[in-house]
């Protein structure tokens, strides 16, 4: 790799350190070809995810430039796998953690939420929660329930009077007969 390609190369990973919500680092040493393109095909399956196997030293560089820089620097040396999320943290962490629990090479070193440090128990954690678009329909759920329920009530009232009317008619119509 000449120096214009590991030029080009931190800047695409600045990028995706900047853009990125949540980023998780995982050693994969010891994992074959077909765990590693199983856990990618995974990834990259999810919208707003990529997984990166990068030099250290050029993730090193892209980070000199983010907040966060001194708290991740610890955690890339060694063969470390950048997970990216752009968009929903809950759901790369769902995938790291099932792999993780599936193939015993797989360890996750630590992650960043938002800026902040993550241990791999919090992102354990981080992996139990619903996705975002689950969280948001609860959310929607939840407001929309008062709504429903004063549209129940309100549709009662005529219902019930309907049912008293209905009651009287069937009662002078039992009358009229006998």
């Amino acid at each position: 790799m000449d120096r214009a390609e590991k030029q080009a190369e931190i800047s695409n990973l600045t990028d995706k350190f900047q853009r990125s919500v949540a980023l998780f680092v995982a050693d994969y040493k010891g994992m074959n070809v077909e765990q590693v393109t199983t856990l990618r095909k995974e990834l990259s399956s999810q919208k707003d995810v990529e997984m990166k196997v990068v030099k250290n030293t050029l993730a090193l560089r892209a980070l000199q430039s983010q907040p966060y820089s001194s708290v991740l620097a610890d955690s890339l040396t060694g063969t470390n796998a950048i997970i990216f999320a752009f968009k929903d943290p809950a759901a790369p962490a769902k995938a790291l953690i099932k792999y993780a629990d599936e193939f015993e090479h797989l360890k996750i070193k630590s992650g960043i939420l938002k800026g902040q440090k993550m241990t791999e128990a919090m992102v354990k954690t981080l992996a139990t929660l619903p996705s975002r678009e689950v969280m948001i329909a609860k959310m929607l759920g939840s407001l929309n329930a008062p709504a429903q329920n004063l549209v129940g009530v309100l549709a009662a009232v005529p219902r019930s009077v309907m049912n008293a009317l209905n009651a009287i008619k069937t009662k002078k119509e039992a009358e009229a007969k006998s």
